[in-house]
């Protein structure tokens, strides 16, 4: 993972220490993806893309008070036969929810972006057409 940022340090100050080991656990995860990403503040998130293609984001990390939640940016078009993920605010976006560090799974977490790196040309070439139903 390249980054010019400190990361997950400035990302996780302030946060609770279980919130904080959610943090961390995630960006080892992503940081042992087949395909090395670029990490930066994006959105208010901590967010990881291909070859710096941050229009186009792989996925990203977001804390509330509630939980910390990792986003796949076209999460809608990724396999999820076992309900994991929420659906987010667009047609895309889908995310996962974590209160706690047992929860994390890495091996769900590398599938995940697996199937987002394999879906990442086509929601490239395609995303408008999608959106609108296409």
């Amino acid at each position: 993972m390249s980054s010019s940022l400190a990361l997950p340090g400035e990302f996780v100050q302030g946060l609770s220490s279980e919130f904080a080991e959610i943090v961390h656990r995630l960006v080892r995860a992503i940081g042992d993806s087949p395909v090395e990403l670029d990490a930066a503040m994006k959105w208010n998130k901590l967010t990881f893309a291909l070859k710096g293609d941050f229009h186009h984001w792989i996925c990203a990390i977001g804390v509330t008070k509630k939980s910390v939640g990792l986003n796949f940016h076209y999460g809608g078009l990724l396999s999820d036969p076992g309900g994991i993920f929420r659906a987010g605010d667009s047609k895309f976006l889908r995310k996962i929810e974590y209160q706690s560090i047992a929860a994390v799974d890495d091996a769900v977490v590398l599938d995940f972006i697996r199937q987002a790196l394999e879906k990442h040309q086509y929601f490239k070439a395609n995303w408008k057409q999608i959106q609108r139903g296409g």
